[in-house]
């Protein structure tokens, strides 16, 4: 039996983002993610040949490196088989990768690794998959967003059905990656996050907006039975009553957390080690040493 819990139903997370395609699919989150994405990495000065864009739901990030010209090849480690007609394309789940140790340059990723059971341990394949002083530069959706349909969801569930549902992911905050980063041997780890604010006619056009995202309830112990119109039509009341703006429109908050670090290379820089300072602290800042223990005067 796994030790890692069984937090989202990745078949599901198919079949949804399948749906979404089906129905044209929403995708301004993506598009943004890809553009920072490529601002981001156009800071870094050197070309990566070998690059593999893993899981993004789109080709947004694939047609911003390629414009970016500092990119060789581009490969999309995609585990939807029916997609599998690209260009340059692998069948590769983000939980099982299918690369050799020290085979890639970069490693891209945009608002997919937060579906991962396992981020833990995809991040130690990936750290393994670059070669020395590789990339890995990836943006998953943080854990402050949807915070209000999530308030509204609870009090609606609560008040008609008597309790509450998993309905928005448990996503992770920025501490949990950095330290996940470094757990993965990640060199010169930043995390760091960027809050976006989308206003909308209702909540459930936002609702119809994550169907097309393919970004509707996953969770493996969300509740089975189909939502109550009752329940829903409660969740849109609260949601309107707390978070409208005057002229009636709602907002939602989406968070994008980004990661970045680097295999390992002695060119890299290193912190210095205690005791290795060429000039005291206090002789920099022109002031008296107070040795341990001495109270200064007032």
């Amino acid at each position: 039996m796994s030790a890692n819990p069984t937090i989202f139903d990745r078949q599901l997370l198919r079949a949804r983002q399948e749906r979404a395609r089906a129905l044209g699919p929403e995708t301004f989150l993506l598009d943004r993610t890809a553009a920072d994405l490529g601002e981001r990495l156009s800071t870094v000065l050197r070309r990566f040949d070998r690059v593999v864009d893993l899981g993004t739901p789109t080709d947004a990030v694939r047609r911003v490196l390629a414009a970016s010209g500092k990119i060789g090849s581009i490969v999309a480690a995609e585990p939807t088989a029916d997609r599998l007609g690209m260009p340059l394309s692998v069948a590769a789940d983000e939980e099982a990768l299918p690369f050799a140790d020290g085979a890639l340059d970069l490693v891209v990723s945009a608002l997919a690794l937060q579906f991962v059971n396992d981020l833990p341990g995809t991040l130690i394949q990936i750290r393994r998959a670059l070669k020395a002083d590789g990339l890995l530069l990836a943006a998953l959706i943080g854990g402050d967003s949807l915070i209000e349909l999530r308030e509204a969801f609870a009090e609606a569930e609560s008040e008609i059905e008597g309790g509450i549902s998993p309905r928005v992911a448990p996503f992770a905050d920025v501490r949990e990656l950095g330290a996940l980063l470094q757990r993965a041997d990640f060199a010169l780890p930043v995390v760091d996050r960027d809050r976006l604010t989308v206003r909308y006619d209702s909540g459930l056009s936002l609702m119809r907006d994550l169907r097309r995202m393919g970004a509707t309830n996953i969770l493996h112990d969300r509740r089975r039975t189909p939502l109550k119109r009752a329940t829903l039509a409660r969740a849109a009341e609260i949601y309107a009553r707390r978070f409208a703006d005057v002229d009636g429109r709602v907002r939602a908050t989406f968070e994008i957390v980004w990661l970045a670090g680097w295999a390992p290379h002695e060119s890299q820089q290193k912190p210095l080690k205690p005791g290795s300072a060429a000039r005291r602290l206090a002789d920099a800042l022109g002031a008296k040493e107070i040795s341990t223990g001495e109270k200064a005067r007032q």
